[in-house]
């Protein structure tokens, strides 16, 4: 089948200047001799234009060039396409773009578009809300809420929040349910991943798969908080193992397990993330997996 592709291009994401890589993925895909669109994102997230390009114009490869949030909206929009789709990430985390080897740079990343296999990939759903690599509830979650409120984007900007509301960061009371096994927790964070990162190769999951048919449940219970980023670190280098949860989890700093689906009760009304955007919380979340939910291509 002819290839013929619609580069998706979110004009504000990220730092990095857009006309430059629009000229490279002109010219590298004329190159090609394969036919391209360059169309910009829709802020609203109604792709129902793109649908019907898929359909009577038979477009075959969606490219998004954007960060987290717009691959989120584009593949929760077109996800029952048949088509498949690439990232060129350019946002200020792109979890699931380097969770699935994706270079950062753009034109690495394009030759991915060319030459890579397409992979399916899972996604998950928290109540009603769509997520294709990591959401979560509490300090992780507020430091989202802060973050999207400023006018300047970037690593540095999400640093700088990340260290001002982990000195004013206060555990929150949830319960988990997974199958036929309950439990209470006064928690930070309740990470829930099917990519292995927040971004930036800040790798919260490190067992994680894109296409396991299961949900990575990383929990920062409370503790001293001097504690706190000795454990996060060994979280982050992925010193700690998996978890069967008849293990004594009261004398566990960190909880780290998976599951195909939980549900979690928001005791104190935590925030919510769903894949690095805020979203308005709830007393209650269902979650679960969403197999081979969309093809993705990816190194070989």
């Amino acid at each position: 089948m002819e290839r013929k592709i619609i580069y998706l291009i979110n004009p504000i994401s990220g730092t990095s200047r857009k006309e430059g890589i629009k000229k490279m993925v002109e010219r590298e895909t004329t190159a090609r001799k394969i036919p391209f669109e360059i169309v910009p994102t829709n802020a609203n997230g109604n792709y129902d234009f793109i649908k019907e390009k898929i359909a009577y114009e038979h477009f075959t490869d969606i490219i998004i060039i954007g960060g987290d949030g717009t691959v989120n909206q584009v593949t929760h929009a077109l996800r029952n396409e048949p088509v498949r789709f690439g990232i060129i990430p350019l946002g200020s985390g792109n979890g699931l773009a380097f969770a699935a080897n994706i270079p950062k740079k753009a034109e690495a990343a394009l030759a991915v578009i060319f030459a890579g296999k397409a992979k399916l990939v899972d996604a998950f759903f928290i109540n009603n809300h769509y997520s294709c690599m990591l959401s979560g509830l509490g300090f992780d979650a507020q430091v989202a809420h802060n973050f999207a409120a400023k006018s300047k984007r970037g690593l540095l900007t999400y640093t700088q929040e990340s260290l001002i509301n982990f000195f004013k960061a206060n555990p929150f009371q949830f319960e988990v349910q997974i199958e036929q096994f309950s439990f209470f927790t006064d928690a930070f964070a309740i990470s829930i991943a099917n990519s292995n990162q927040f971004g930036n190769n800040v790798t919260i999951a490190p067992e994680a798969s894109l296409n396991d048919g299961l949900l990575d449940i990383v929990i920062i219970q409370k503790m001293n908080k001097a504690k706190l980023p000795f454990a996060l670190l060994k979280q982050v280098r992925g010193n700690n193992k998996l978890q069967e949860l008849v293990d004594d989890i009261t004398h566990k700093n960190v909880l780290y397990f998976q599951a195909p689906s939980l549900t979690i009760k928001n005791l104190k009304h935590a925030p919510l993330h769903i894949d690095g955007e805020p979203r308005e919380t709830a007393e209650e979340f269902n979650v679960s997996i969403v197999k081979d939910c969309f093809q993705l291509l990816q190194p070989y």
